[in-house]
Protein backbone atom coordinates (compact mmCIF):
# COMPACT_ATOMS: atom_id res chain seq x y z
CA UNK A 1 0.00 0.00 0.00
CA UNK A 2 1.62 3.38 -0.85
CA UNK A 3 1.38 5.87 1.59
CA UNK A 4 1.54 9.69 1.93
CA UNK A 5 5.47 9.99 2.51
CA UNK A 6 6.86 7.59 -0.25
CA UNK A 7 6.47 10.21 -2.75
CA UNK A 8 8.10 12.75 -0.42
CA UNK A 9 10.82 14.76 -1.88
CA UNK A 10 9.84 13.47 -5.41
CA UNK A 11 9.05 17.35 -6.76
CA UNK A 12 12.21 18.90 -4.85
CA UNK A 13 14.25 16.12 -6.96
CA UNK A 14 12.87 17.14 -10.25
CA UNK A 15 13.14 21.09 -9.45
CA UNK A 16 16.94 20.45 -8.92
CA UNK A 17 17.25 18.63 -12.17
CA UNK A 18 15.16 20.95 -13.80
CA UNK A 19 17.76 23.87 -12.20
CA UNK A 20 20.85 21.84 -13.54
CA UNK A 21 19.50 21.07 -16.68
CA UNK A 22 19.03 24.89 -17.06
CA UNK A 23 22.49 26.08 -16.17
CA UNK A 24 23.79 23.54 -18.28
CA UNK A 25 22.37 24.72 -20.99
CA UNK A 26 23.25 28.20 -20.44
CA UNK A 27 26.42 28.22 -19.81
CA UNK A 28 27.14 25.69 -23.31
CA UNK A 29 24.83 28.65 -24.90
CA UNK A 30 27.35 31.32 -23.25
CA UNK A 31 30.62 28.50 -24.35
CA UNK A 32 28.95 28.20 -28.08
CA UNK A 33 28.31 32.39 -28.46
CA UNK A 34 31.78 32.98 -27.42
CA UNK A 35 33.31 30.78 -29.73
CA UNK A 36 30.99 31.48 -32.72
CA UNK A 37 32.35 35.07 -32.23
CA UNK A 38 35.58 34.40 -31.90
CA UNK A 39 35.17 32.05 -35.29
CA UNK A 40 32.78 35.18 -37.17
CA UNK A 41 34.10 38.26 -35.96
CA UNK A 42 36.28 39.51 -38.91
CA UNK A 43 34.10 37.44 -41.43
CA UNK A 44 33.30 40.79 -43.40
CA UNK A 45 36.40 42.37 -43.50
CA UNK A 46 37.88 38.41 -44.30
CA UNK A 47 35.53 38.46 -46.90
CA UNK A 48 36.20 41.63 -48.49
CA UNK A 49 39.82 40.86 -48.92
CA UNK A 50 39.01 37.49 -50.52
CA UNK A 51 36.86 39.66 -53.03
CA UNK A 52 39.84 41.76 -53.49
CA UNK A 53 42.11 38.91 -54.44
CA UNK A 54 39.28 36.91 -56.76
CA UNK A 55 38.86 40.24 -58.76
CA UNK A 56 42.32 40.53 -59.11
CA UNK A 57 42.46 36.95 -60.19
CA UNK A 58 39.52 37.70 -63.02
CA UNK A 59 41.87 40.38 -63.84
CA UNK A 60 39.38 43.26 -62.82
CA UNK A 61 41.58 45.61 -61.45
CA UNK A 62 39.17 48.87 -61.57
CA UNK A 63 36.79 47.16 -59.36
CA UNK A 64 39.73 46.00 -57.06
CA UNK A 65 40.83 49.64 -56.85
CA UNK A 66 37.52 50.44 -55.66
CA UNK A 67 37.25 48.65 -53.10
CA UNK A 68 40.31 50.75 -51.97
CA UNK A 69 37.89 53.40 -52.18
CA UNK A 70 39.71 54.85 -55.35
CA UNK A 71 37.41 54.85 -58.30
CA UNK A 72 38.21 56.21 -62.15
CA UNK A 73 36.38 59.43 -61.09
CA UNK A 74 37.90 60.18 -57.91
CA UNK A 75 40.82 58.46 -57.68
CA UNK A 76 43.11 58.19 -54.24
CA UNK A 77 45.67 61.00 -53.81
CA UNK A 78 48.39 59.29 -52.47
CA UNK A 79 47.27 56.17 -54.64
CA UNK A 80 46.85 56.39 -57.78
CA UNK A 81 46.08 53.44 -60.72
CA UNK A 82 49.45 53.58 -61.33
CA UNK A 83 50.45 52.84 -58.42
CA UNK A 84 47.76 50.18 -57.68
CA UNK A 85 48.64 48.54 -60.82
CA UNK A 86 52.68 48.04 -59.43
CA UNK A 87 51.37 46.97 -56.42
CA UNK A 88 48.70 44.52 -58.12
CA UNK A 89 49.12 44.21 -61.13
CA UNK A 90 50.02 41.34 -64.14
CA UNK A 91 53.69 42.49 -63.53
CA UNK A 92 53.84 43.25 -59.90
CA UNK A 93 55.06 40.71 -57.32
CA UNK A 94 51.14 39.59 -56.60
CA UNK A 95 50.91 38.52 -60.58
CA UNK A 96 49.45 35.15 -58.82
CA UNK A 97 46.33 36.41 -56.71
CA UNK A 98 45.02 32.96 -56.48
CA UNK A 99 48.39 31.55 -54.42
CA UNK A 100 47.46 34.32 -51.86
CA UNK A 101 45.44 32.84 -48.38
CA UNK A 102 44.38 34.57 -45.73
CA UNK A 103 46.82 33.60 -42.68
CA UNK A 104 45.24 35.32 -39.70
CA UNK A 105 43.11 38.32 -38.45
CA UNK A 106 43.47 40.91 -35.95
CA UNK A 107 41.17 43.55 -34.72
CA UNK A 108 42.53 46.54 -33.79
CA UNK A 109 40.84 49.85 -33.22
CA UNK A 110 38.74 50.78 -36.38
CA UNK A 111 39.49 47.91 -38.69
CA UNK A 112 41.70 44.87 -38.83
CA UNK A 113 44.42 43.87 -40.11
CA UNK A 114 44.46 40.81 -42.16
CA UNK A 115 47.72 39.15 -42.77
CA UNK A 116 47.42 37.18 -46.43
CA UNK A 117 50.05 34.88 -47.17
CA UNK A 118 51.25 33.38 -50.43
CA UNK A 119 53.40 29.92 -50.93
CA UNK A 120 54.71 31.06 -54.13
CA UNK A 121 58.69 32.14 -54.00
CA UNK A 122 58.80 35.75 -54.21
CA UNK A 123 62.66 36.71 -53.81
CA UNK A 124 64.14 33.32 -54.72
CA UNK A 125 65.77 33.04 -50.94
CA UNK A 126 61.89 32.83 -48.85
CA UNK A 127 59.22 30.52 -50.16
CA UNK A 128 57.01 32.63 -48.16
CA UNK A 129 55.35 36.07 -49.05
CA UNK A 130 53.10 38.04 -46.15
CA UNK A 131 51.52 41.26 -46.72
CA UNK A 132 49.70 42.74 -44.20
CA UNK A 133 46.02 44.65 -45.29
CA UNK A 134 44.24 46.74 -43.27
CA UNK A 135 40.44 46.78 -43.77
CA UNK A 136 38.15 49.50 -42.44
CA UNK A 137 35.53 47.95 -40.57
CA UNK A 138 32.55 50.88 -40.94
CA UNK A 139 32.95 50.90 -45.24
CA UNK A 140 34.99 48.14 -45.53
CA UNK A 141 37.99 49.90 -47.31
CA UNK A 142 40.64 47.75 -48.14
CA UNK A 143 44.39 49.32 -47.52
CA UNK A 144 48.00 48.80 -47.00
CA UNK A 145 48.41 48.12 -43.08
CA UNK A 146 49.97 51.35 -41.33
CA UNK A 147 51.23 48.76 -38.55
CA UNK A 148 53.35 45.91 -38.33
CA UNK A 149 50.33 44.58 -35.73
CA UNK A 150 48.39 46.22 -32.95
CA UNK A 151 49.47 48.73 -30.95
CA UNK A 152 49.48 47.36 -27.07
CA UNK A 153 46.32 47.69 -25.21
CA UNK A 154 43.68 47.64 -29.05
Amino acid sequence: MAGYLDHYGAGEERREKRIKRLVLTAVAVVIAAGVLFFIFKNYRQERQVNRFFDLLARQDYQPAYALWGCTAANPCRDYQFTEFMKDWGPQSEHADPKSFHIAKTRSCGSGVIVTVASNKDSNKGSNKREDKLWVQRDDLTIGFSPLPGCPPGQ
